[in-house]
């Protein structure tokens, strides 16, 4: 692993938005989209946050690493799968030695799914989705609260959906962890905010990733995305990687326990047809 000094200054971005620093960020990545969760490293690493990743293939990781070292981002990585407890409880004792027992901003943006009828789930696949999508969060910010209460200002992000908020028809599994998710989310601000640490969740419709690419490359259902959703298009991964950089800044300090849908709009379409 690369190691790296941290210091205390803060630092901006061309943007001029700024990130106090240091800002460790620790951003699981497991089964998420690779696009949207190098959106999201990208986008807080080029705010000058200090950010470590993991996911469970090292050649993509490699690949990665390489990348930002050549945009100036300052970024470390670790191999893990964080459907495995014990993985979990190796990759934040690695955060907690390299940044010192502090950690400014968690990432919780691991996901799966698979997409079939209620009834026909096996009990292993039921147990995949629930341990990845749900009990991997659950779990990191577990460990990860004493190191986000060190640092006195700290801030959770989980990448939930608006499967979560509506009824979709992706897979009911995967729906209510979800659902779940956007819980916890509100739980946790409320616990937490004695310590100073916020909470909030992201929650996308469509976004052009690898997870759903077979699901827009179908046209009649692509159609239907359009006219369900009021901007008549998928989203992209720097529409949510934004937001989710937003809520680790200092503007949105007084901002916790929400649930932002990056939905264009489906989410309050009750009935109005796009003409």
């Amino acid at each position: 692993m690369r190691k790296f000094r941290v210091n205390s200054q803060l630092v901006k971005s061309h943007k001029g938005d700024c990130l106090p620093a240091p800002i460790p960020i620790i951003t699981p990545k497991a089964y998420m989209p690779p696009v949207l969760s190098h959106a999201i490293v990208e986008e807080l690493a080029g705010l000058g946050a200090i950010v470590h990743t993991c996911s469970r293939n090292e050649d993509e990781l490699n690949c990665c690493l390489g990348d930002w070292m050549t945009k100036g981002f300052q970024v470390t990585e670790s191999v893990c799968d964080v459907s495995a407890q014990l993985q979990r409880k190796d990759l934040m004792e690695t955060v907690s030695s390299v940044f010192s027992g502090k950690l400014n901003i968690l990432i919780n943006n691991a996901g799966t799914n698979i997409r079939k009828p209620t009834i026909e789930y096996t009990a292993e696949e039921f147990s995949t989705i629930i341990t990845t999508n749900f009990e991997s969060a659950f779990h990191l910010s577990q460990l990860a609260y004493p190191l986000l209460k060190s640092s006195g200002k700290g801030s959770v992000v989980f990448i939930s959906s608006v499967a979560g908020l509506v009824a979709l028809g992706i897979g009911t599994a995967s729906a209510a962890c979800k659902g779940a998710i956007n819980q916890l989310t509100r739980d946790l601000a409320c616990e937490w905010a004695k310590d100073n640490i916020r909470t909030n969740a992201v929650a996308p419709w469509y976004i052009k990733t690898s997870l759903v690419e077979h699901v827009l490359k179908n046209k009649e259902l692509l159609e239907k995305i359009t006219y369900r959703t009021p901007l008549q298009r998928p989203g992209e991964p720097k529409e949510v990687s934004s937001l989710v950089a937003f809520l680790c800044l200092p503007a949105s300090s007084y901002i916790t326990g929400q649930v932002i849908p990056v939905d264009g709009g489906l989410t309050v379409n009750g009935f109005y047809p796009i003409l």
